[in-house]
Parts: C-alpha cells; sequence; structure tokens
C-alpha cells in the first residue's frame, strides 16, 4: 500500500516535536514594611501578649515606604500572594493594585507567646527574642506548636512551588520568622535562593529553581 506524501500546508503528525515542559518560575519570599506598634514601652509578660495581639491587627507605619528594589520584583512578578494579617496585606497593596493579591491564612507568621517570667518588664523587641527562644524549645502557651509550624511550612511550600510549576514568577508578602521557615522546605523542593535580602522591613529573598538554571532556562523569564 502506497502512502500519499504529506499535503502542502498540513503538518505530518508524526513528525511533531513533543514540546518540553515549562520550567518552574521564580519564589520571591518579601517582608513586611514596618508596623504602627511602639516599641519603647516596658511590659510584662502578659502585657507583652496583649501587644502582639494588636501587633496582628496593626497596618503599617505612615512613614514606611518601600524600596525601588521591591517595587521592581513585583513588576517582574506573575502572581501575588500575601499572608491575611493586616501588615502583610499593608505591604502588597504598597506595591501592587490590591486586585492582583490573593491572601490566604497558611501564610501568617508564626506565634510568639510569652514565656511566664514574672516580675520582668521589658520592652517588645526582647519580649519577642526570649519569646522566639521559649517557642522554638517548646513552649507554645496554648498556642500553634513549633512542630505544628513547620507542618505548616511544608504545605506553604507545597502551594508556592505548585502555584510557580507553570513557569509564573511568584512572590509573597508575609512574615520574618515564617519566610525563615519556608527557606529549607523550598531548598528541599528544589530551590536555591539567589538574591538574599536579609530580613529587615521590605527586604526579600528570590529562589530559583536548581535544574532550571542547569539546563539554561532563564526563571526570571
Amino acid at each position: 500500500m502506497n502512502h500519499s506524501p504529506t499535503q502542502p500546508g498540513r503538518e505530518d503528525p508524526d513528525s511533531r516535536a513533543v514540546m518540553a515542559p515549562p520550567a518552574p518560575g521564580a519564589i520571591t519570599l518579601a517582608r513586611h514594611g514596618r508596623p504602627d506598634a511602639d516599641r519603647t514601652v516596658r511590659i510584662n509578660a502578659k502585657g507583652y501578649g496583649e501587644w502582639w495581639a494588636n501587633y496582628d491587627r496593626v497596618g503599617l507605619r505612615e512613614d514606611s515606604k518601600p524600596p525601588r528594589d521591591l517595587i521592581e520584583a513585583v513588576k517582574k512578578a506573575d502572581i501575588l500572594l500575601a499572608s491575611t494579617l493586616p501588615r502583610a496585606i499593608a505591604t502588597a497593596h504598597a506595591v501592587a493594585e490590591p486586585e492582583r493579591i490573593e491572601t490566604l491564612p497558611i501564610f501568617v507568621e508564626a506565634p510568639l507567646p510569652p514565656p511566664p517570667l514574672p516580675g520582668l518588664f521589658l520592652k517588645p523587641p526582647t519580649w519577642g527574642v526570649l519569646s522566639r527562644i521559649a517557642w522554638w524549645l517548646g513552649y507554645s502557651g496554648g498556642t500553634e506548636s513549633r512542630r505544628e509550624a513547620e507542618v505548616r511550612a511544608e504545605s506553604a511550600a507545597d502551594h508556592l512551588v505548585q502555584t510557580a510549576a507553570s513557569g509564573a514568577e511568584v512572590l509573597l508578602f508575609a512574615h520574618g520568622w515564617f519566610n525563615r521557615m519556608l527557606r529549607p522546605a523550598l531548598k528541599r523542593r528544589g530551590y536555591d535562593c539567589v538574591v538574599d535580602g536579609g530580613d529587615s522591613y521590605w527586604s526579600y529573598r528570590r529562589y530559583e529553581p536548581v535544574q532550571s538554571r542547569v539546563d539554561g532556562a532563564d526563571p526570571g523569564r
């Protein structure tokens, strides 16, 4: 049986090249701007618990403005995500149109329950250090434990990686400590930090998939 040649203008199905899947996109983790909270007061453990609860309700200080490099990073992003806490949402709104931002509770900050240390009157930053150490060592005070937060960080990393899987550039507005917890989770999923902006307010870190860089693709597109 003779096979007729492919007609002009029609593609031979057997000659179609298999298209490779797109390289995963980069993931950027940004910390929020400076919250509108008084850090100079001296308070006891109970007072710090109340201070932290209020910290989770406030937005940003009026004089806290986004740096140019974060604004440029947002322009490159295809998908913007944020924690549901007001300081993260206010940060996102300072650099992007609200309709571009999806908020998810999985990205909220890990809790800071103050350890029961009666008689101590300290400033909030000092209480923050003591509380984080105590929480890391196992004290949760009825809040989310370190182990529970680690499980949440793994799920959050899965969400970020799945969102970036189609090649989209993803940027998350979240929190200092929870972003820190996401670092090893992203590394285990094949992402390396290529831009390290530190841990200050408005800072960010950019992560790119290792395999994409090895293959010569441009994750930043």
